[in-house]
């Protein structure tokens, strides 16, 4: 049984993380199945999952592929939107705003943080409170206002500094208070609207379907294709045209583009109304996480028993179709407590009289998974910080290099990192049909190898992309000196290898990381396995602008100028990448340690229940 459950998980996590690539990117902190929710809860306040309700007489039909056009179109548009200020973002601030790279570059870190953070408290509030609908709703007009402000600091002349040559970027001006606040309101609401739109949009679209039925099944695959190929086609489109726009015809031309569909978006949205199915929200699986130890605080005083038989531990059957039934186990046994029985507990139907005073052991075992992959969790931060340079400091090594191709054209810096995204998605087809059957033969593993070994091999890659980048950086830096030009006489195609080594320890890290998370946590928590994901990129960006601040700081005395000064030709940006690349090895070590010590979950399969994986048994059909 086990091994079939392995087999439909297999290939699940690659449509997630295609929609959350794009590390700026991000996407849902709600998993799935939060989509196929029905309108309740279980006896312990969690979401649950009814296997076969249809929805309810006095509900509409579902939409289905009448609603998609109005769902995807917004989801769409936002993440240009977005796309289309982040890419070239580090170009603007420093040619318009003349800020210095230090500065700029721990600006974007910090947004790119709130904002991949933003979905995770999106995704409580829209399951517990305000539903998925509204949720969007005031996303898509929060992500409207804030492209339509970073508009128009381009547009009036008043809320930017004003213009400097490029070669007099060290007297220029820099903004005001109220220039900078302009520009942080901008940003701010569309890290607002990221956090209203993204962890809703797949699962508002997957409600729009009938799950209990093929055709429905069907419909919401089809969706999943939609849904990765819009997204592909908009990160293409923002990398390329939008990005090329900005960079030599017009800023204001660059963001009005995506201003005016996002507008457009909102319009269209809500002219889908009529179409859609609406859900009540049910209630966010953060509480019956927060239920788990506040009533093992509160029976902190009790002696753990050994008897885990009915009468003495709280264990009631499963509901619905979540038949992952988690065994009560000795590891954090400080929180078996939880589950103990009080006399007075219990209901006369035989439910908690108190969700916050008694817990089953499902719940607490749950939440020894997440306490579990934490440490794992914890070596991906540093990986995404190697990953992240790819919007900072790869775009200032590409605006000092030579970026021609062809006498009259010039690849826009911000396009450079089109590069890693072409080989994940050159790679990962590869991995999945030939060298996953190629390494299941050798090592008779379902998989090829473990997604541990998976996740080690991506960090060994992200390392070497900051050493090649590291020595790359020491030629480039040297031929601009030697030729005492800011533009070193150089293809920006030598930024290629490193992009190329960023894009194989995304295909094996960070999609080897969605995996394990869907795989270690039970159906009904895999929102907290896509959360985790987000999560690990806002931390790499806030180590990353620390890391940045240090060094910044720290290096640079004796007349010297810093390693990260505004003149990357005068600082030691490959000092940088190998200081990553030395963090790199330390996680590495670090992540080999908690990988040997890791206990895989154990999962028991109620009779009579067959495994049905809606998320990942979808994308089989």
């Amino acid at each position: 049984m086990m091994n079939s459950m392995d087999t439909t998980r297999k290939g699940n996590p690659r449509w997630l993380y295609c929609c959350a690539r794009g590390f700026p990117f991000t996407s849902t902190p709600t998993s799935l199945l939060a989509g196929k929710e029905a309108d309740g809860d279980d006896k312990h306040g969690r979401n649950t999952i009814m296997a076969a309700s249809k929805p309810p007489s006095h509900q509409r039909k579902p939409g289905g592929w009448k609603s998609m056009p109005f769902i995807l179109g917004n989801e769409t548009f936002e993440r240009l939107a977005w796309f289309g200020v982040f890419a070239n973002f580090l170009v603007y601030l420093k040619r318009e705003y003349h800020m210095d790279q230090v500065f700029a570059t721990n600006l974007i870190n910090m947004w790119s943080a709130v904002t991949n953070f933003a979905p995770l408290i999106g995704a409580f509030i829209s399951d517990a409170y305000t539903g998925r609908f509204w949720a969007i709703t005031v996303g898509s007009v929060a992500s409207s206002l804030g492209i339509l402000t970073i508009t128009l600091t381009a547009w009036i002349p008043s809320l930017r500094p004003p213009p400097c040559p490029v070669h007099q970027q060290a007297q220029c001006t820099g903004p005001n208070s109220v220039q900078l606040g302009v520009l942080l309101l901008g940003s701010g609401l569309l890290s607002i609207g990221t956090g209203g739109i993204r962890p809703c949009s797949i699962p508002f679209g997957v409600d729009q379907f009938d799950f209990t039925t093929e055709e429905g099944r069907r419909g919401i695959n089809s969706y999943y294709n939609w849904y990765y190929t819009t997204f592909s086609l908009v990160v293409f489109l923002a990398l390329t045209v939008v990005v090329y726009v900005q960079d030599s015809i017009s800023w204001v031309l660059g963001f009005g583009i995506p201003t005016i569909l996002m507008f457009g978006s909102i319009i269209l949205f809500f002219l889908g109304t009529k179409f859609y199915v609406y859900f009540k929200p049910t209630g966010s699986i953060f509480s019956s996480i927060a239920q788990v130890f506040v009533a093992a605080y509160k029976k902190r005083h009790l002696e753990l028993l050994n008897d885990s038989k009915a009468g003495v531990y709280y264990d009631p059957p499963l509901k619905g179709i979540v038949v992952s039934k988690l065994p009560l186990t000795n590891q954090f046994s400080f929180l078996n407590k939880a589950a103990i029985i009080v006399e007075g507990e219990l209901n006369p139907e035989g439910t908690p009289s108190n969700k916050w005073s008694l817990c089953s052991i499902q719940q607490i075992e749950e939440v020894k998974c997440l306490i579990k992959v934490l440490p794992i969790w914890a070596s991906g931060i540093i990986c995404f910080t190697a990953m992240v340079q790819q919007g900072t400091f790869v775009v200032s090594q590409a605006l000092s290099m030579d970026r021609h191709l062809g006498p009259k054209f010039q690849i826009p810096p911000g396009s450079v990192s089109l590069m890693s995204m072409i080989v994940v998605g050159i790679f990962v087809p590869i991995y999945d049909r030939i060298l996953v059957p190629c390494l299941r033969r050798i090592t008779k593993h379902e998989e090829g190898i473990t997604l541990l070994q998976r996740m080690g091999i991506g960090l060994v890659f992200s390392i070497l992309s900051m050493v090649v980048a590291g020595l790359f950086e020491h030629k480039r830096r040297a031929l601009a000196n030697s030729n005492h030009n800011a533009v070193a006489p150089m293809s920006v195609l030598w930024l290629s290898p490193q992009l190329i080594l960023l894009g194989f320890a995304e295909a094996f890290n960070f999609i080897g990381q969605i995996e394990f998370y869907n795989q270690q946590f039970p159906e009904n928590m895999r929102s907290i396995a896509t959360s985790l994901f987000f999560c690990s990129i806002s931390g790499a960006n806030y180590l990353s602008s620390l890391v940045v601040s240090l060094v910044h700081g720290l290096t640079g005395r004796n007349g010297k100028p810093d390693w990260l000064t505004n003149d990357i030709n005068q600082g030691r940006v490959d000092y940088f990448y190998y200081l990553l690349a030395g963090l790199g090895v330390i996680n590495l070590v670090y992540f080999m340690l908690c990988a040997r010590k890791y206990r895989y979950k154990s999962v028991e399969i109620e009779q009579g229940k067959p495994y049905i994986d809606l998320e990942l048994n979808l994308v089989k059909h």
